[in-house]
């Protein structure tokens, strides 16, 4: 038997554990596992290092390996995350509705845990643990396969939150951890329909692509996130640069990062020569149409593949459009789904960016990178879902359960 087949059936097993734990017992279970995480802050640092000193040999780029870094304030963020979930209400159980058929039946619907949850993700190791919480909170089993450069550290997440299940005596396998990285393990993995009853994946447009198209699991699409913020004609300059900036600049290398700029005619000539100050202190790439390098002759000429494109870095393409339908449009046409802002002063203008905008998270004079599990109040996020069905923006807990419906009857037959 395979790695994957074997940790599919001790999954699915635990998952048949998990669901019957009382809400006090998983409270209990992720303070101790918040408090473990506190504890081994070195052994988890020593192993991000060797991460993090094969990704520079590797040369992969800088924003991509501050994905990768985990820190003490990073790993006590972790901790906090669990603690935060353990005080969240727990959705496992709850009863939606319940109604009195005229044959007397009395027909509801009930949240029930998902079962076991996959996901596929990259560099990022603080996935682990957030997956972790969620799923467990939820009643879920979690299989997780990382990617190779973040195998040490997910490793070391992985035991010391089996250590914590152990000492309460649940099953460790609760939490799985797929040690081999290469790419068949990820393919296998996509086709575990005996054991897995959802697959999530988190990273880069490529992986995303690849388990939506290859998946015989069901699939919830998370994160491609080809952000923009429009800047209105009646837009505050300061408040505009201050979003901009934080949106672009706070961390590249995420999801809810501004990607793209749009900039309405009449406040362009103002606005853009301060953003580009700004962008040039900060060693930001600009490439932008012909109307932006009019204004601003040093910003690259941008491309069709431009306006399409994640950067996850210090680049951002540059629009000037002649009207609000202009930059709906363009967004409509380019973004992916995820997060999306207006910067103005114009109530009406406001109102139909919320409205005709489709993006799972819309905002109004505020930054893209508020687009977060922790932000949203959910103690942390399985992914942020740029799909429709189910699940649509940050994934909580509510995200991780499926509904049964239960029925009482007086000895009705049909």
């Amino acid at each position: 038997m395979s790695e994957l087949t074997i940790k599919g059936e001790n999954s699915k097993k635990a998952s048949l554990a998990i669901s019957k734990l009382s809400t006090v017992a998983k409270n209990e279970l992720l303070m101790r596992a918040a408090e473990h995480l506190d504890k081994n802050i070195p052994y988890i640092l020593e192993a991000n290092e060797i991460d993090l000193h094969n990704a520079r040999k590797a040369g992969i780029k800088d924003s991509l390996i501050d994905r990768l870094l985990l820190t003490e304030d990073r790993i006590q963020a972790m901790a906090s995350g669990l603690r935060q979930i353990a005080k969240l209400r727990d959705p496992v159980g709850e009863v939606l509705h319940m109604e009195n058929r005229p044959n007397g039946l009395k027909i509801g619907k009930k949240r029930v845990p998902i079962g076991v949850v996959g996901i596929i993700f990259e560099s990022r190791p603080n996935v682990t643990i957030d997956a972790f919480g969620l799923c467990f909170k939820s009643g879920n089993a979690v299989l997780l396969r990382g990617g190779k450069e973040a195998i040490h550290s997910n490793l070391a997440l992985v035991s010391i939150v089996r250590n914590a299940l152990e000492e309460m005596e649940l099953s460790p396998d609760i939490i799985q951890i797929v040690e081999n990285t290469s790419r068949e393990s990820a393919y296998e993995m996509m086709q575990l329909n005996e054991y897995l009853d959802v697959l999530i994946p988190r990273g880069g447009a490529g992986l995303i692509e690849a388990v939506v198209k290859n998946s015989t699991v069901p699939v919830i699409e998370t994160g491609i996130g080809n952000c923009h913020i429009f800047i209105d004609a009646n837009a505050n300059i300061e408040m505009a640069v201050r979003i901009v900036d934080n949106a672009k600049t706070q961390r590249t290398g995420v999801c809810n990062a501004c990607e793209k700029l749009l900039i309405h005619k009449e406040i362009a000539e103002i606005f853009l020569p301060e953003i580009h100050k700004l962008f040039i202190s900060k060693n930001v790439e600009m490439r932008g149409d012909e109307k932006a390098k009019t204004i601003c002759a040093d910003i690259i000429m941008a491309t069709e593949e431009d306006w399409h494109t994640e950067y996850l870095d210090l680049v951002i393409g540059i629009k000037i459009v002649d009207h609000l339908e202009e930059a709906i449009g363009h967004i409509q046409k380019y973004g992916t789904g995820h997060s999306e802002a207006i910067v103005t002063e114009s109530y009406s203008n406001a109102q139909r960016f919320l409205d005709e905008v489709d993006a799972a998270a819309v905002y109004v004079n505020a930054s893209t990178r508020f687009t977060d599990g922790e932000e949203f109040g959910f103690g942390a996020e399985i992914g942020i879902s740029t799909q429709k069905l189910h699940a649509r923006g940050p994934m909580g807990l509510e995200e991780l359960t499926s509904t049964k419906y239960i029925i009482y009857g007086s000895g009705q037959i049909r």
